[in-house]
């Protein structure tokens, strides 16, 4: 009985150890579980869903571009491409192995697609070829096992309906720089586009939206299974023009052949209706890449398609710049509108000798005189007797060698010298400097776009800035009504006499620009040549009689003309550049008649629901008077 009281005492010791260690155990892996499942759940959560579930950035469609009656000028379309997910693939070199056999990559591709492998983050996929073919994309997807991460997206390309015709106002975009992607880590997007000049550049940021994002479920060898969760971008501003194509193909078919420009705007609110640079390009090459025979074609053509010279091509204005020297002298009392002042066919100062164009003189001549017989040696003595800081005080007034604000990109504010600007230089401003100043020569530079701004302002007396963009997503913007732009607060008495002098120009007897004469019945453009040199004619030259006809063509002057109608309610303004063109009256002149006629007929601004008011001055259709 002893023995079995003993015996019994053992198991219960024993069987109270196995019972505490079996508690211990499921104890311990209890608070292991409690840990994993309460504790860090979350973690191993995300970590389980890591391994199925990819994220995507998904580029906004970048914004449209619509001319002045709703034409789409600049667009998106879709195309077909192959991405690789780096997060969905252990070994990216077999992987483009594989890729390359069925869709050849060139060394430089190859370079590339490494290159952005090491350089973007892995949730970031790398385009390996955009603009797939059919059978390209039939080939990847026979062959998905063999490609782990690669997949077929769709992707967007610019495109350009209207081609080279809008080329230098719209721009064009291209594949982001290292720079570009520094400073937006969401252009490494593949696919993702930069504008790089015209609207295009200068509206960029509005144009690109900003990304959405996606979330998906992928297989081990990266397939999409499903998508779990998207959020959408936000698409990029579209915006209007004040451009009309119609007026722009008209334009262009009258500078066809040319190395010219020319630039048509509303003047009562500074609309840009029309802004050819002729010779042009196609802008959708950009996007796919251009080739190197194409680049080097446009490199190698002196007419430089590439440069928009309407707003960037800087030139001496010549006699267009005798309204402002005109406005100088008057405002600040140098010359009187009805004092006169006697060219007998050069100016001499010191042992300098500046000629008149009229080899024998103009005789006698008052402001309205010398503006319509465009008179240098009257110029000259207007701009010695008002002095270089007035003149280039009052040429910034009307929008000569000062940023006009226009809203494209890569538009210089041209140069219009003064003795501080010189001093730069290290050099002295000497009188014959002012002397050449008032005719448009010498150091002064504008653009196209700056005369036509000139001539708006003459036709108009307000301050009007120069503008493209009319209506951004809709929104009609600041700067489309004449009321949105100041008076100028010069003497309406001075621009009543520069603007009978430009009507003589054009419509008088013994004009310099009887070409640019419109034929509209009961219709009148008052106007302005300009003849401006690119060589110097030295005075031997020109007293053995020298004809700029017989210089090369690269040597030959520049031909200009500025002008606006109608004369007594203007509605256009234009200013036109031939390049090497010679003389403004016989070159420039005829075709300002025809664009204005086309820019009258078509009527643009008539066509469309008034924006602004007729200019509230009255001007009336001048008598002829004598000079």
């Amino acid at each position: 009985m002893k023995r079995e009281i003993m015996r019994s005492g053992i198991f219960t010791r024993r069987a109270l150890l196995v019972a505490g260690a079996e508690i211990g155990i499921f104890g311990l892996l209890g608070a292991r579980l409690y840990k994993m499942q309460v504790v860090d759940g979350a973690k191993y959560t995300a970590m389980a869903r890591g391994n199925s579930v990819s994220i995507r950035l998904l580029p906004a469609s970048r914004g449209r571009i619509f001319d002045r009656f709703g034409a789409e000028v600049a667009g998106n379309r879709q195309n077909w491409r192959a991405l690789l997910m780096v997060e969905q693939t252990n070994d990216t070199d077999s992987v483009l192995d594989a890729f390359s056999k069925l869709v050849a990559l060139s060394d430089s591709e190859r370079s590339r697609i490494i290159r952005e492998l090491h350089t973007h983050q892995r949730y970031v996929p790398v385009m390996l070829r955009d603009f797939l073919t059919w059978d390209q994309m039939a080939l990847i997807e026979v062959n998905a096992p063999d490609l782990p991460g690669v997949l077929i997206d769709v992707g967007a390309t610019r495109i350009y309906p209207k081609s080279e015709l809008l080329a230098h106002v719209v721009g064009y975009v291209g594949p982001p720089h290292d720079q570009d992607v520094k400073s937006d880590p969401t252009l490494s997007m593949p696919g993702m586009r930069v504008g790089r000049t015209g609207v295009e550049a200068f509206n960029d940021i509005a144009l690109r939206g900003h990304a959405g994002a996606q979330q998906l479920e992928v297989n081990a060898v990266g397939r999409v299974i499903r998508e779990l969760d998207r959020q959408e971008g936000t698409p990029g501003t579209d915006i209007g023009l004040s451009i009309d194509t119609m007026l722009q193909q008209a334009v262009t078919d009258r500078l066809d052949g040319l190395s010219a420009s020319a630039v048509v705007m509303d003047p009562r609110n500074g609309e840009v209706l029309a802004m050819v640079s002729q010779p042009g390009f196609d802008p959708s090459l950009f996007d796919a890449g251009v080739s190197n025979t194409q680049w080097q074609s446009w490199m190698n053509d002196p007419r430089k398609p590439l440069v928009n010279k309407a707003a960037a091509g800087l030139y001496p204005p010549g006699s267009t710049f005798k309204t402002v020297t005109a406005m100088a002298a008057m405002t600040s009392g140098a010359v009187g509108p009805n004092d006169t002042i006697f060219c007998p066919g050069h100016y001499d100062l010191g042992n300098a000798r500046f000629y008149c164009w009229k080899k024998g003189g103009h005789g006698p001549l008052d402001m309205r005189g010398g503006l319509k017989n465009s008179c240098d040696v009257f110029f000259y003595n207007a701009a010695l007797r008002t002095g270089i800081g007035p003149l280039a005080a009052m040429a910034n007034r009307f929008g000569i060698g000062v940023d006009d604000g226009m809203d494209i990109a890569n538009v210089p504010p041209g140069l219009m010298p003064t003795k501080a600007w010189r001093l730069k230089q290290k050099k002295p401003w000497a009188l014959g400097d002012t002397v050449i100043s008032g005719i448009g020569q010498g150091f002064i530079l504008t653009s196209p776009l700056q005369l036509a701004t000139l001539a708006s302002r003459v036709a108009t007396g307000r301050a009007v800035g120069p503008h493209v963009a009319r209506h951004r997503d809709g929104v009609i913007q600041q700067g489309t009504a004449a009321e949105d732009w100041p008076e100028m607060s010069l003497s309406e008495h001075h621009f009543t006499t520069i603007r009978e002098g430009m009507w003589d120009v054009v419509n008088a007897q013994h004009g310099t620009a009887p070409t640019a004469r419109l034929k509209l019945p009961g219709v009148q453009m008052a106007g302005k040549t300009g003849s401006a040199q690119v060589v110097r004619i030295g005075r031997a030259a020109r007293e053995r009689g020298f004809n700029s006809m017989n210089l090369p063509w690269a040597l030959r002057p520049h031909a200009l003309f500025i002008g606006f109608a109608p004369y007594d309610a203007p509605r256009y303004a234009l200013a036109i550049v031939v390049e090497h063109g010679n003389a403004g009256a016989d070159v420039a002149g005829p075709l300002a008649r025809d664009i204005m006629t086309d820019a009258l007929t078509l009527d643009p601004a008539g066509r469309d629901t008034p924006l602004a008011p007729k200019p509230t001055a009255q001007i009336t259709i001048p008598p002829v008077r004598a000079s």
